[in-house]
């Protein structure tokens, strides 16, 4: 039986800001995030499971992806736990914004790399996360690959 890789492709818009950078993106801005999820694996062999044939459902795999990143930051502003910014997020969340705040430089290089471990955390038994790619611009963008990890 033969390993086959599937993809399903997400669109999500966050802002965020870097702190301590020396450049434009140390400011708040957003992006329209377009983000691939690669998976691989055997197609299920048992012509009696609903399944038979796929590496993992389609559907299966998006609900994994909207709940663990889509559906958390969509339209949120992303920022590090340790900036600046910190009495404006409170401030902006004290009048229901949407705020995530995370415990690392929020570039599209961490980002990829915690959602590598949100998503396989949440794989079927027999279905391994194979490749991520996260495009913050559309000539800019992060590629996580399980081949890569230690």
């Amino acid at each position: 039986m033969s390993k086959v890789r599937i993809t399903k492709q997400f669109t999500f818009e966050m802002s965020h800001a870097l702190f301590g950078y020396d450049g434009k993106c140390k400011n708040i801005h957003g992006h329209t995030y377009h983000l691939d999820v690669c998976v691989i694996g055997l197609p299920i062999f048992d012509e009696s499971n609903v399944k038979y044939g796929m590496v993992v459902d389609f559907g299966d795999l998006k609900k994994i992806v909207k709940s663990e990143i889509v559906d958390v930051l969509d339209h949120c502003l992303m920022l590090n736990k340790n900036t600046p910014h910190r009495k404006m997020a409170d401030f902006l969340e004290a009048e229901n914004h949407y705020i995530v705040r995370v415990d690392y430089q929020p570039t599209t290089e961490n980002m990829i790399i915690d959602f590598a471990s949100k998503i396989q955390s949440k794989l079927p038994e027999g279905v391994s996360l194979h490749s991520l790619k996260l495009r913050e611009t559309q000539s800019s963008f992060a590629e996580w690959f399980a081949s890569d990890q230690g």
